[in-house]
C-alpha cells in the first residue's frame, strides 16, 4: 500500500535523517543521527558562493553516548555544511547535555539547555528521535538483562517504557493483553461482550 497518487507536482526539497544504534565493547551505547537538507534548485548564498541542486545546505552530524540507564556520558555534535559560516561555533553547546538521563524530563532538559538561540535547530530537532532510538536500539538488551521476579521489577522495568506509549500499547489493547496482561484494562465495550 502505498500514498493515493498525487497532483502533479515538482520536487523541491529533501530532508534525509539516517539513525543508528550501536553497542560498543565498553559496554556503553552510541545513538548516532545524520541530517541532510537538499534543494532541487540553485540557492544564492554568500557564504558558500551558491550552493548548488543536489548539495547539502544542511549537513549535521549528532552522537549521543549513553549507560545502561540512558544517561548521557559524552554528546558530539557536528556541522559539515550550513548556509552561514557561523553555525558550526554553537557545536559545542551540545556538551551540556553530559549527565542528563534520556527519559522523563528528556525535552524540558532539551528546552533549558539548547533550544533556540542556545543552539542549532537542526542538531536540536534530532535529539528528540535520538532519544526514540536509543530506546530502540538499547531495549532488547534491557530485556534480556531483566528477569522480572516479580511484579514490582516487571512494573519498574517495562511499564513506564511501553505501556499507552501508543495505540498498540495502549492498556487496553489486544498487545498488552497478550504481552503484558498483568497489565492489560478492559474497556466497559470488553466487559460487555463477556
Amino acid at each position: 500500500m502505498s500514498l493515493s497518487a498525487p497532483v502533479p507536482r515538482k520536487k523541491l526539497h529533501t530532508r534525509t535523517i539516517e539513525l543508528n544504534g550501536y553497542h560498543r565493547e565498553d559496554g556503553l551505547w552510541d545513538i548516532e543521527a545524520h541530517l541532510t537538507d537538499i534543494k532541487t534548485y540553485p540557492i544564492p548564498n554568500q557564504f558558500r558562493g551558491g550552493i548548488e541542486p543536489g548539495e547539502a545546505l544542511h549537513e549535521m552530524l549528532v552522537r549521543l553516548t549513553v549507560d545502561d540507564r540512558f544517561s548521557i556520558v559524552d554528546v558530539e555534535a557536528i556541522t559539515l555544511n550550513s548556509p552561514f559560516k557561523i553555525c558550526p561555533n554553537i557545536t559545542d553547546v551540545y556538551k551540556e547535555l553530559i549527565g542528563i538521563n534520556i527519559g522523563v524530563g528528556w525535552r524540558r532538559a532539551i528546552q533549558e539547555k539548547v533550544k533556540g538561540r542556545l543552539g542549532c535547530t537542526h542538531i536540536t530537532e534530532l535529539l528528540q528521535p535520538l532519544a526514540t532510538i536509543s530506546f530502540q536500539t538499547m531495549m532488547g538488551n534491557i530485556q534480556k538483562k531483566t528477569k522480572p521476579k516479580d511484579n514490582i521489577e516487571r512494573e519498574k522495568h517495562f511499564k513506564p517504557m511501553v505501556l499507552n506509549s501508543c495505540h498498540a500499547w495502549a492498556e487496553d489493547s489486544e498487545v498488552v493483553k497478550m504481552h503484558f496482561p498483568e497489565y492489560y484494562k478492559a474497556t466497559n465495550d470488553d466487559e460487555n461482550e463477556g
